[in-house]
């Protein structure tokens, strides 16, 4: 009898081993993908008018007709290590409208930016344009640290920040790294790109660019920021900040009240929302050094409430890699297809969204 009890608990033993070493692989796979992916990419979508390389991509956004994407195509395409200052002896046309197919229908902005950065079209049509060049990599002139609005045909509008200098008040910014506009027409810029040495606060101005408040500075406290990558403004009216250098997404009414702290979309770099009221988020730095335990791709979740529930892993991640290399901008139309810029691998990337 007591044989028998000792050959049924190491059967049952060795069943409950077995059972788990066969749950260890897919628990695996779990981990690094938690959440569906319903998206094929489309190669090779953007074309660049004939004689014209696609440069470094970075913000991204939908016209309000749903029917063209407008991005920033920085423009030096033939130096592979240029990063930082690419428009600097340039010409070319940084701000570029693209058709639901791909191909250029439109393009402006050129000589005015030394690092075009984020971008953001309002209710209008209007597009508005930063400068994120490094206080270190400016010259004398014109350009950088500012933020141009243009009509949608490409006529500057206003002007904020000083351009070509740096600094920290009312009339300056240092990197300005986004830009949104609210209902009301009130400015809200991510000032801005540098992780500890910048400004990393977001300043507000009414709809005519009189200064009206700012609130934040360097640190890890709600309400504090190292890098302000990207804004954007939810169906509700909140304010969404990509705090990227401390991982998180920070929350806040428009009058600089922190209303949430969300850690779950990754190491943010862009944010958009959509009429279906989901968030989109791109991540282009969680790697083994700045985000350990979490990949590079695209989330998509609930805006009310947070939950994520796809994502749109970048096969090309190197979590070895800390300069980012996936998307760092993102939009979506209105069926739900995905455009991402990304910036190190110089493109524009459509996702089309296979499965409901």
């Amino acid at each position: 009898m007591l044989l028998l009890t000792m050959l049924n608990t190491n059967f049952v033993s060795a069943c409950v081993l077995v059972a788990a070493v066969a749950m260890l692989s897919p628990l695996a796979e779990l981990h690094a993908q938690p959440y569906p992916n319903p998206y094929l990419m489309v190669e090779d979508w953007a074309k660049m008018p004939e004689g014209r390389k696609m440069g470094a991509v970075g913000g991204v956004t939908m016209d309000p007709d749903g029917k063209h994407i407008w991005a920033v195509v920085r423009c030096d395409a033939s130096a592979a290590g240029r990063f930082g200052n690419e428009c600097l002896d340039s010409d070319l046309d940084p701000v570029v409208k693209f058709d639901l197919e791909g191909n250029t229908v439109d393009s402006f902005g050129g000589g005015m930016f030394i690092w075009p950065h984020g971008l953001h079209v309002d209710k209008e049509g209007n597009v508005w344009v930063t400068d994120a060049v490094a206080a270190n990599r400016t010259p004398k002139g014109v350009r950088g640290h500012k933020v141009v609005k243009f009509s949608p045909g490409g006529k500057v509008l206003m002007t904020l920040g000083t351009a070509g200098v740096a600094g920290n008040d009312e009339s300056h910014f240092n990197s300005p790294a986004d830009v949104v506009v609210g209902d009301g027409g009130h400015i809200f810029v991510a000032d801005g790109h540098p992780t500890d040495d910048g400004n990393n606060r977001i300043v507000k101005f009414d709809k005519d660019g009189k200064f009206v408040k700012a609130w934040g500075k360097t640190g890890y406290a709600p309400g504090e920021f190292r890098t302000i990558h990207a804004l954007a403004i939810d169906q509700r009216g909140r304010l969404f900040a990509a705090d990227r250098g401390n991982s998180r997404i920070q929350i806040f009414n428009q009058e600089g009240a922190h209303l949430a702290t969300w850690t779950q979309f990754g190491r943010p770099s862009g944010i958009y929302f959509a009429g279906d009221d989901n968030i989109y988020v791109a991540d282009s730095e969680s790697d083994d050094v700045q985000n350990p335990g979490w990949e590079m791709g695209l989330r998509i979740g609930d805006a009310h409430m947070g939950w994520v529930h796809e994502f749109v892993l970048f096969p090309w991640g190197d979590p070895r890699e800390t300069r980012g290399s996936g998307a760092e901008f993102v939009a979506a139309d209105e069926n739900g297809n995905l455009y991402a810029g990304e910036p190190f691998r110089r493109r524009l990337q459509k996702y089309v969204r296979v499965k409901p």
